[in-house]
């Protein structure tokens, strides 16, 4: 499932000088779902209920660093006298089920061939002995939780291409869509050397990364808005920091509106003291005020039921 990497492709992932490797290879392609939108459309909608069903399942859960995290020297983590230590997190796939386009993921889950056959799978070596495959444990695998769905599955909207966020896509049909964030799969950055293999190993073979086309909020409440079956129930929003395409979600349920905030905050420490993740974002200053202004929209509307990225 490996994927021949160029050589005009390989040399210059191997030079520092050269700025770094793009987060993947794999092709791109702008999206035609959905429409611009802004906070003035958005907003109003919030408070009310509406017609999507939202399952939020814990498809894994490891361990992993507290300092990657949460920014253990912010202010807030000094004053709580937080270290270092090893943190309970999970692995979520958001299923949402919209009642005329049909069911979505929001993020991948964990698919256990990937835990059984990494090799095979296409995960490079650095990933395979350096990340914590062998701490993570399955509760329910992207296969069965596709299975459960008892539709084809539409598409896959993704919070952001960091490796922990593909790997359900082994259980992913190749004809399924898959929507991800402004520059998410082109930014080149040193630190992608080591991933941007594994991360094209897992798209082998699906259709074209289908970027989001934000534009400016009116408003400037966020980066942009999205609303991605024009019909207010489901948003997109831009929250660049953790990577530069990072998504959060809103989605209008029966039970009210739910907001996926992807890695914007991992953690509910996190979002409580409002204090950005820590090793594991790129640009810490982009994604606390990203963080802001996904708190300051629950504030206005208390009754938003927020889910974090990593813990409940």
């Amino acid at each position: 499932m490996f994927r021949k990497t160029p050589p005009l492709v390989f040399g210059f992932c191997s030079t520092v000088l050269l700025g770094g490797c793009n987060t993947t290879y794999h092709p791109v392609a702008p999206a035609v779902l959905g429409k611009t939108s802004s906070s003035k459309e958005m907003e109003p909608l919030i408070d009310q209920a509406g017609p999507v069903l939202l399952d939020t399942i814990s498809s894994a859960n490891l361990s992993t660093s507290l300092s990657g995290l949460i920014n253990l020297k912010s202010e807030p983590a000094k004053k709580a006298k937080l270290k270092n230590r090893s943190e309970a997190i999970e692995i979520y796939a958001h299923v949402l089920q919209h009642p005329r386009h049909g069911a979505f993921l929001v993020d991948t889950g964990m698919s256990q061939e990937l835990l059984s056959e990494p090799k095979e799978i296409g995960l490079s070596w650095g990933i395979r002995k350096l990340s914590p495959l062998k701490k993570i444990k399955i509760q329910k695998t992207t296969e069965e939780i596709l299975h459960d769905i008892n539709s084809p599955l539409a598409g896959v909207f993704f919070t952001h291409l960091h490796i922990d966020h593909l790997f359900g896509m082994p259980d992913i049909p190749h004809d399924v869509p898959l929507y991800i964030g402004p520059s998410e799969s082109s930014k080149k950055r040193i630190t992608n050397i080591f991933s941007y293999t594994s991360t094209d190993a897992l798209l082998e073979g699906k259709g074209p990364l289908l970027e989001w086309k934000f534009k400016a909020d009116p408003q400037n409440k966020f980066k942009g808005i999205i609303d991605i079956f024009s019909d207010g129930s489901v948003f997109a929003i831009s929250v660049p920091g953790h990577t530069t395409g990072s998504v959060a979600y809103l989605v209008r349920t029966p039970n009210g509106s739910v907001l996926l905030t992807g890695d914007t905050t991992l953690t509910r420490w996190g979002w409580e003291n409002t204090v950005e993740p820590g090793y594991f974002t790129h640009d810490r200053p982009g994604n606390l005020e990203s963080l802001k202004k996904l708190k300051a929209l629950a504030e206005r509307h208390p009754g938003l039921d927020v889910r974090f990225g990593h813990q409940r």
